[in-house]
């Protein structure tokens, strides 16, 4: 099923692919405009640096699968390792990449698999139970949206132009 068909087809998923799309669009705009020869630059000492946040966005799509085709993520059980590019082009590929499958994901999820509850755990310390509806939401698309906005103030932060996110920013024209 194509993308235009599935956000016609009036599931919990395919408003989801019309939501991931667009926010996807504005986060690469975003992640192309991250320069490698500032991956190492942070704001703060506890800050993420400039390559680490926008991995972690690019990493954050890739959440969708996990989210709703299993029913808990228990770190106890993972070995993880962050994504670290070497590029702006190999962000961008992961990114592209993840996103595709995310929206593969979404096209594939019944309504029903998206009232199942998941529940992230370390062990036997649960942090939350909720339905993948709700995950979505909160843990992936308000999260990837939450650490993009992040990004634009790195970007601010080093006179790189922002690009409009929800509407004009200060350096990409009126309306």
């Amino acid at each position: 099923m194509s993308t235009a068909s599935a956000a016609t087809s009036n599931t919990i998923g395919s408003s989801y692919i019309a939501e991931l799309e667009h926010e996807g669009r504005v986060a690469r705009q975003v992640l192309e405009r991250v320069p490698e020869d500032k991956f190492d630059w942070k704001p703060h000492e506890k800050s993420m640096t400039f390559s680490r946040l926008a991995s972690h966005i690019a990493e954050m799509i890739s959440w969708t699968g996990p989210t709703l085709q299993f029913p808990e993520l228990d770190f106890s059980k993972m070995d993880y390792k962050p994504f670290e590019p070497s590029s702006n082009a190999e962000l961008l590929e992961y990114f592209d990449k993840n996103l595709a499958e995310a929206i593969d994901v979404l096209r594939n999820t019944s309504d029903e698999q998206f009232m199942e509850n998941w529940t992230m755990r370390n062990g036997e310390t649960v942090y939350f139970t909720m339905p993948k509806v709700a995950v979505m939401r909160s843990f992936v698309m308000n999260h990837i949206v939450h650490h993009r906005g992040q990004l634009s103030v790195y970007l601010r932060l080093n006179d790189i132009a922002v690009p409009s996110i929800y509407g004009p920013s200060a350096d990409e024209g009126a309306m």
